[in-house]
């Protein structure tokens, strides 16, 4: 007997932000002050610097006590189901935890941009970009702030929050703090940049990171399972994972959706992004093989791999595909 085809959507009447039935039993606001303790001898990401962030030291991700964002606005540059069509409520940290020579965003991800948010601060930016219209608030590069976000999400939950979390992650996650998330975030978005612990210590200055990817995305699909949507095309919970396509990199990238199809979900919902180009250090010569642009060859042979390996929920970037993006 055929096993019966699984079932991506969910009616949005009867969806509620997880994050809502802990602030109902109080463990919202119980976690929130457990998870301050973790900055206390740091090993909130799998640096494990061990710097007393309470008070206020910080090493290698720059961020002390309170959290740094750089920006938060409606982004309309997300994946379809995310951005709907009033944009994902997108709060961006500076600093991050990765140190990819290839990054896009070198001047946020690098640097202590923008502005100090305490709690208040931060409870603020997410009502804000939930009056606005937003489909959902959208931690992008939090792993090194889990502790800060879950301090001030109570006193944005008791004012009126009531959207879908968003965990925007590189995926250099420890898994305790993934686990501090459990009953928080609806939507995990990880990016699994690379499998071999070599390229990673190379590009990413982090040879500890195909392990502790693998090990966060199991969590994180333990916890919210496949991507589902309303009917409407918005995503609502699960696990979306993003790789992006790099130069010469086919044999890598196989490793990944093997992993992904059958170590995690082989209903998995991944996004192949083809939008690799050389930026922040990679004009230094020891960077050379990937100084240039990826193909569109490359894109589809990425995608072509992840078919071979069993995946099949892809992320299409086309508002006129299976999704219709306007308010019903």
């Amino acid at each position: 007997m055929n096993e019966a085809a699984p079932t991506f959507q969910i009616n949005s009447e009867d969806f509620e932000p997880a994050y809502m039935k802990l602030f109902r039993t109080g463990e919202l606001y119980r976690r929130s002050r457990a998870s301050l303790q973790h900055l206390k001898s740091c090993k909130v990401c799998p640096r494990d610097c061990e710097v007393d962030r309470l008070n206020n030291e910080w090493a290698l991700c720059k961020t002390g006590r309170y959290a740094w964002v750089s920006s938060h606005f409606p982004h309309f540059g997300e994946e379809d189901c995310l951005r709907g069509w009033n944009g994902s409520g997108t709060i961006f940290f500076s600093m991050c935890n990765l140190k990819c020579v290839f990054c896009q965003n070198f001047e946020i991800s690098q640097d202590r941009d923008g502005v100090e948010a305490r709690p208040e601060t931060l409870a603020q930016m997410m009502l804000e970009l939930q009056e606005k219209g937003c489909h959902n608030i959208n931690f992008v590069t939090p792993e090194h702030v889990v502790p800060q976000i879950l301090e001030a999400l109570p006193l944005a939950v008791q004012v009126g929050l009531r959207l879908p979390l968003v965990y925007n992650t590189g995926a250099y996650d420890s898994l305790e703090s993934i686990r501090l998330m459990d009953g928080v975030v609806d939507i995990y978005m990880p990016d699994f940049k690379y499998w071999d612990e070599e390229l990673s210590a190379k590009y990413l200055k982090a040879k500890k990171y195909p392990r502790a990817a693998k090990a966060a995305i199991q969590e994180m699909q333990r916890q919210v399972g496949d991507l589902v949507f309303d009917e409407k095309g918005l995503a609502k919970r699960g696990v979306l994972v993003r790789h992006l396509v790099m130069p010469d990199n086919a044999e890598d990238s196989r490793k990944v959706m093997r992993f992904l199809a059958h170590e995690v979900s082989p209903h998995t919902y991944i996004n192949i992004m083809d939008q690799y180009r050389p930026a922040w250090k990679v004009t230094e010569n020891r960077y050379c093989k990937i100084n240039r642009r990826t193909t569109s060859e490359e894109h589809q042979e990425t995608i072509r791999i992840a078919q071979e390996e069993g995946l099949y929920r892809f992320d299409t970037r086309n508002p006129t595909a299976h999704l219709a993006f306007t308010p019903l």
